[in-house]
């Protein structure tokens, strides 16, 4: 492989999967700029068939890394997820089908949000997905059109559990909590207190990417977590010890989900099986990397 296409690459994960590409000497292009140095920049949206089938052809590319979502759960407009994640991706699928030489991996960005609220400690591949919100929803519908009309493309479905690091955006809940700590603020306002979340470093999480875009496995779908949770209270407990000072909490109701995921935790071993076991950031360095650059 030597072109990798990138989508979703101005977001979050995407920037830190354009660089580590880019490190790894691949010929990158990324719908959306990451702001990296050295990447090619094209232009399409996914919901233009016309637009990603020019794309598609200029760039020819021999793997390709989905990462193109919606993916803020509490958004309000429920149709939009189903347009962006599901149809998006259909759109995107179909172009590099029709290409004359196809690519030789398209890694596709999925969620753990698809599994819903098993009772189950620890969730694998092999679990019923029932997913509880629209974002589920959509990346399950994406998955099924995969299965459907796609078994002849190279496509590895992967379920990023919870996943945080510099850069996130604040709507979010760690920088959230992150970023409260930075302004030294008395009182924070935060949900459920109890929920926990297999939480793993966004640097980690693009590695991942990386490493199945070059496996010669395509096992799928493969879950991409840490296999350890973390609840809010412990990240408020991370958070303290590192600003020296402890902050006041205050539940909101309206921050209160009713369909809330009490404990989310993932079983990595198919993830090893095919990458091999790999030392991880641990979560306290993520929460203090997020809090250095903050006060930069």
């Amino acid at each position: 492989m030597k072109r990798i296409l990138v989508t979703g690459a101005s977001g979050f994960t995407g920037r830190f999967v354009v660089r580590l590409l880019l490190e790894r000497g691949y010929d990158v292009y990324s719908m959306g700029a990451s702001g990296v140095d050295g990447e090619n920049v094209v232009k399409a949206n996914m919901q233009d068939r016309a637009s990603l089938e020019s794309v598609a052809r200029q760039v020819r590319p021999h793997g390709v890394v989905h990462l193109a979502a919606l993916s803020f759960v509490a958004y309000g407009v429920a149709e939009e997820f189903y347009r962006v994640n599901t149809i998006g991706t259909l759109n995107l699928l179909e172009v590099l089908s029709e290409l004359e030489v196809v690519p030789s991996r398209i890694v596709v960005a999925s969620s753990a949000n698809v599994y819903g609220t098993p009772e189950v400690e620890r969730i694998s591949e092999g679990q019923c997905p029932a997913p509880v919100n629209h974002y589920g929803a959509s990346k399950l519908a994406m998955e099924h059109l995969v299965t459907a009309g796609f078994g002849h493309l190279p496509v590895t479905v992967t379920r990023p559990f919870n996943y945080t690091g510099p850069g996130q955006q604040e709507r979010f809940l760690i920088p959230k909590i992150v970023n409260h700590f930075i302004r030294r603020e008395p009182v924070i306002e935060l949900g459920n207190l109890d929920v926990s979340r297999d939480f793993s470093d966004v640097r980690d999480i693009a590695r991942y990417y990386v490493q199945l875009l070059e496996a010669g496995s395509s096992v799928s779908p493969v879950n991409l977590c840490s296999g350890q949770a973390y609840s809010i209270s412990q990240v408020l407990d991370m958070m303290a010890a590192i600003a020296g000072y402890r902050i006041r909490v205050e539940v909101n109701p309206q921050f209160v989900r009713a369909n809330e995921i009490p404990f989310l935790v993932g079983d990595n071993s198919r993830l090893v099986g095919i990458i091999g076991s790999q030392p991880l950031i641990p979560f306290s360095q993520t929460l203090q990397d997020m809090y250095s650059l903050g006060e930069l």
